[in-house]
């Protein structure tokens, strides 16, 4: 998708059916279509709004992916279920059985973001994350992607030099279902002279490296064909089996670079010189904390989506920022993250990427108009808020269907 981000939109010579703007719009459209206005493909989404500023980032989401998805033919059935805190405050669960089987009957599942101060000092079977954990694992998507493009628009956001941020586009791969997150034995005890000890275990089984491998090389062939596996092979056992099976699956794919790197080498190199990296895979810990090092270097964390996936059945599509309980309902929020995210679903999800590519294209042509939220910013700006902003995106799409019409 990072690529995608790069291209120019193609024209496209179709109708769509009639759509309005929310009511805070201070200067709504109308689309004319003399065409039929039946979509021609409908899928159902399960939306997962969460806590926090995800209703809001969500909201704009959906009206742009509904927008889009119609000049394509393609209509959807949404069913809004709670997740996280907003779960537990409806059931006492941070993941409800009807929300996880709603979930998994979906063609694909938009979320929002869960977690926010009210629920802090709850247990942590009890927390908002913990929903999230689990929905990951009871839909079974092992795969996240998470690209980080530096937008020309945003060079300057950047908090790196120009030189060094300009021109930045990498996709993190990180394995999302194993590892210390999940890996047994854990918990609390209490030590020999009575001190209490936490502990987790980093484990890997040989099949969750491989699937998860292959994910990164065939998405390193579609980009420029690198993959930099990061691991900690010289200290950790599971990091030493991780880069063995690795360099295995490697040779399946003769066509694209392998690399290793060890994770603080990692770090290091991607403050340092960013541009290097085109692929970069990794397990669960090291590319939770690395994709959130990546989302700085364009800018915002604001700006990054993401998708897990699944060998088969519906992916996971998220912003990766949190809940931001300090601003939410104050229409501070950067949606772009979350529109990005639904630009994903169309494309990883549902094989839909004439769509997501208009997504894409309002993303950079409402960026081009200097449209920003607070956290992108910059002076000679016009700073918008989460709402004004979905509403110039939903403007960039119509403007490019009437020139083609």
């Amino acid at each position: 998708m990072a690529a995608a981000l790069h291209l120019n939109a193609k024209p496209f010579n179709l109708c769509s059916p009639s759509i309005r703007l929310p009511k805070s719009s201070p200067s709504p459209f109308r689309v004319k279509c003399s065409a039929g206005t039946s979509p021609s493909r409908r899928y159902n989404i399960a939306l997962l709004p969460g806590d926090g500023i995800g209703p809001e980032v969500i909201a704009v989401a959906k009206d742009v992916l509904n927008f889009a998805a119609s000049l394509e033919g393609i209509g959807f059935d949404y069913k809004e279920m709670p997740v996280g805190g907003a779960a537990l405050d409806l059931t006492g669960v941070p993941l409800p059985d009807e929300t996880l089987l709603a979930a998994k009957e979906s063609d694909a599942i938009l979320f929002g973001a869960i977690g926010g101060y009210k629920w802090d000092d709850n247990p942590k079977h009890l927390k908002p994350e913990t929903g999230l954990l689990q929905l990951r694992k009871g839909l079974g998507v092992f795969a996240n992607l998470r690209p980080a493009t530096v937008f020309p628009q945003l060079v300057d956001a950047s908090t790196l030099k120009r030189e060094v941020a300009e021109g930045v586009d990498l996709m993190v791969v990180r394995e999302l279902t194993g590892g210390i997150y999940f890996g047994q034995p854990r918990g609390f005890k209490t030590s020999e002279n009575g001190e209490e000890i936490g502990f987790n275990t980093e484990v890997y089984a040989a099949q969750e490296i491989d699937r998860v491998a292959r994910v990164a090389f065939n998405n390193a062939r579609k980009r420029q064909g690198r993959v930099c596996s990061v691991d900690k092979a010289n200290v950790l056992e599971a990091s030493i089996l991780w880069r063995k099976r690795v360099t295995a699956i490697a040779a399946e794919y003769p066509d694209v670079e392998l690399s290793h790197m060890y994770v603080d080498n990692a770090a290091m190199q991607l403050i340092r010189e960013p541009k290097q990296f085109d692929t970069i895979l990794t397990n669960n810990i090291f590319g939770d904390i690395l994709s959130d090092a990546a989302s700085m270097i364009t800018g915002s964390i604001g700006m990054l989506p993401s998708a897990s996936l699944r060998e088969s059945g519906p992916g996971l599509f998220e912003p990766i920022h949190g809940s931001a309980p300090d601003i939410a309902g104050q229409d501070k929020a950067n949606p772009l993250a979350t529109v990005l995210s639904a630009a994903m679903l169309l494309k990883y999800g549902l094989g839909e990427e004439n769509a997501a590519k208009r997504i894409e294209a309002a993303v950079l042509d409402t960026l081009d108009k200097g449209f920003r939220t607070g956290d992108i910013y910059s002076a000679g700006c016009k700073r918008v808020g989460c709402k004004e902003m979905g509403e110039e995106l939903l403007k960039s799409i119509e403007s490019h269907k009437l020139a083609t019409v």
